[in-house]
């Protein structure tokens, strides 16, 4: 088969490409181990020639059908037209864009600045001449910016913060100024609804429209009908900003008449830990997160709420009222809710019988509950504590690794595998057992299709826990079980830890940051990134029969 000169130039780029990333590799060997901006700097660009190389129509040549006239396209085609890399790369510039914010002298609070510079400054003054005062002045505003947060820390907070985590290397109270908090208060809020989706609706606001390959991108990547995008969009928007705003209300005026926090205080807390909680994101403004409020239920249990909203659709909540009613509702909100009730109670129940004279042993009974539920409600990814969690008994721990790894529902800010994932797994195990043919619900049938993505979820997302573990547990002088527990939160996005996380280094802070990043996005859409549309050709196959047992 002869190759046009078009054919021999895509097969240049493509090796070039190679070999510019093999040269980088080649040159930064000796500094991969001990330089962990290096080692970042490799894992990006050897997931964009990834991209780059497997695409089959990178500098995208999309050849029309009947052999018509061939069109170039442009090289970020490639991210836009598809939905994984779509997702990608928008919370990775999103990442981005948070890292250059934290890294700014004003993100970092006084305290953090003093101890690393106070010496240099009075010993730059004692050792110079008047004549040195504006080199001296110079100095310290460059060593000022030098001693700001730590481009990594800065980095994983960022990341953590995009991908409505939590986990911490920094006190965020302490170590971030209030302009800090800001920044980490924003990056939430776009992490958690999606900064396609605000981009969207305000578009449509300016009374923009949108192409309709960018119509079908977002109905594919919010997994809503093309009729009614732009009102699903609405409603996501405006769900979230009551339910947050009604939250930061609510928990300003029990912040200052129940805690004795200044006004000013109150209101800055009460908002911070609304979006925080909504999002569920887990970053508070308290050092030891929620533990001051452990006898404090109405503010438990504020927090709860939204965590609780927020991690399910806007729409399913919607149809709560008609679910208590015992109306019909939708079979995925159906599935998703019975989970989501399931898990909480049996959650609660669990961390109850196992810890009533562990971590609890110290509070009175109605507290006991109190915690318990709240405890239950966060470990659906949400990653505020009550309690110590390096404390809790063993029973506990494997209870709380489960919960974490199945997470919030669709459509929510939540993480894990999903509530409907788990609820079409336990169904399909149940079909089987009892030699049932179908999957139904509702007088609804599940359609094939739905359970195999089902399996493929669940499979991905304990395909890339285990690479993790492994990962860390090779690099990482931390006991097993933390090492378990930390990837496991991180890939929730839950943001709880046993005190893993500040005993990380460099090389595992970035690990750690990988797996966060792939529990938002989710880990089947990293095993779809090089993938494309295929036609069905299975017809023409025929069965195979295997013996499984």
């Amino acid at each position: 088969m002869a190759y046009t000169l078009r054919q021999y130039m895509k097969w240049f780029n493509k090796i070039s490409v190679l070999l510019i990333l093999a040269g980088y590799f080649f040159i930064a060997m000796p500094y991969l181990t001990t330089n962990p901006f290096i080692a970042f700097v490799g894992a990006i660009l050897s997931i964009f020639t990834a991209f780059y190389i497997f695409d089959s129509n990178n500098i995208a040549q999309h050849e029309k059908i009947k052999g018509q006239k061939q069109i170039s396209g442009q090289w970020w085609e490639m991210f836009l037209n598809h939905p994984a890399r779509m997702m990608l790369t928008t919370f990775m510039v999103l990442c981005c864009f948070g890292t250059i914010l934290l890294i700014l002298p004003i993100s970092a609070s006084n305290n953090n600045l003093s101890d690393s510079t106070s010496n240099n400054s009075f010993t730059s003054l004692i050792s110079s001449n008047s004549n040195d005062t504006l080199s001296i002045s110079t100095s310290n505003k460059l060593e000022s910016f030098r001693n700001s947060i730590n481009i990594i820390d800065a980095a994983f907070t960022s990341v953590s913060a995009v991908c409505v985590t939590g986990l911490i290397v920094l006190d965020t109270p302490k170590d971030f100024s209030v302009t800090g908090q800001a920044f980490i208060l924003l990056l939430i809020q776009l992490g958690g609804l999606g900064i396609m989706t605000i981009t969207t609706v305000g578009l449509h606001a300016m009374g923009r429209r949108l192409t309709l390959r960018q119509e079908r991108l977002l109905t594919t990547i919010t997994d809503t009908d093309h009729k009614d995008l732009i009102n699903s969009l609405s409603l996501i928007l405006k769900f979230t900003f009551t339910a947050e705003g009604f939250g930061a209300i609510i928990l300003t005026l029990l912040f200052y008449y129940q805690t004795g926090d200044t006004f000013s205080q109150a209101l800055w807390r009460g908002l911070f830990t609304s979006i925080s909680a909504f999002c569920n994101a887990g970053f508070a403004l308290q050092s030891d997160n929620l533990i001051p409020y452990k006898e404090f239920p109405l503010i438990l249990h504020t927090v709860a709420s939204l965590i609780i909203l927020g991690g399910i659709a806007p729409a399913t909540n919607l149809l709560i009222p008609k679910w208590l009613n015992g109306k019909n509702i939708p079979v995925a909100s159906y599935i998703a809710l019975v989970t989501t009730a399931i898990l909480l109670v049996s959650g609660t129940l669990f961390i109850l019988v196992f810890d009533w004279n562990g971590v609890l042993s110290n509070l009175s009974i109605l507290d006991k509950i109190h915690n318990a539920w709240f405890q239950s409600v966060t470990l659906r990814t949400a990653g505020f504590n009550s309690v110590d969690i390096a404390g809790v008994t063993a029973p506990t721990f494997l209870i709380m690794i489960c919960l974490m790894f199945i997470g919030g529902s669709p459509g929510g800010t939540a993480g894990g595998i999903k509530t409907t994932t788990m609820g079409i797994l336990v169904l399909t195990f149940w079909a089987n057992i009892t030699n049932h043919k179908s999957v139904v619900v509702l007088s609804r049938r599940i359609q094939s299709r739905v359970i195999y993505r089902a399996i493929t979820i669940a499979a991905s997302g304990a395909l890339t826990w285990t690479v993790m573990v492994l990962m860390l547990e090779v690099t990482q002088q931390i006991p097993v079980s933390e090492i378990i527990f930390e990837v496991t939160s991180a890939m929730g996005t839950v943001g709880l830890s046993t005190g893993a996380t500040m005993k990380l280094d460099e090389i595992g802070k970035i690990m750690i940051m990988l797996t966060m990043f792939a529990g938002r996005i989710g880990p089947i859409t990293l095993f779809m990134l090089l993938s494309e549309e295929r036609s069905d050709n299975s017809s023409r196959y025929q069965n195979a029969k295997i013996s499984l047992t």
